[in-house]
């Protein structure tokens, strides 16, 4: 059966006059590890400039690809509607299967690609 701690077991406890003292070399190797992080480079910042003109192009191809879709779905629907299951439906029953096949084709790549570098790193 356990026992139950009570408030004067508590107190006398913590009203010890124990000092606590840290090993011996624990303020050098903690002040060293102090020094060599002041002492590292900072972290290259990511390079924006070159990353925002793709990321620009992908917008805009993104934009292109979404306007024709209305417009096809315009043109062979008589009336517009703006749900994106009647924008991409046509688009995506014609070839599903194909698409699903390659899409698990190119997980199974990236998988065996990640597995693959990290025996590598570990090795």
């Amino acid at each position: 059966m356990r026992r139950l701690i009570r408030h004067e077991d508590i107190d006398s406890l913590l009203s010890r006059g124990d000092e606590i003292v840290p090993s011996s070399g624990f303020a050098v190797s903690v002040m060293a590890a102090v020094r060599r992080e002041a002492a590292a480079p900072p972290p290259i910042p990511f390079p924006w400039k070159r990353a925002l003109p793709g990321l620009a192009l992908g917008v805009l191809g993104l934009a292109f690809v979404l306007v024709v879709a209305l417009v096809a779905d315009r043109a062979t629907a008589p009336q517009f509607s703006m749900s994106m299951t009647s924008v991409l439906s046509p688009i995506l029953q014609r070839d599903l299967m194909h698409a699903a096949v390659w899409t698990v084709l190119g997980l199974l790549v990236a998988l065996v690609s990640v597995k693959l570098s990290m025996r590598l790193a570990l090795a």
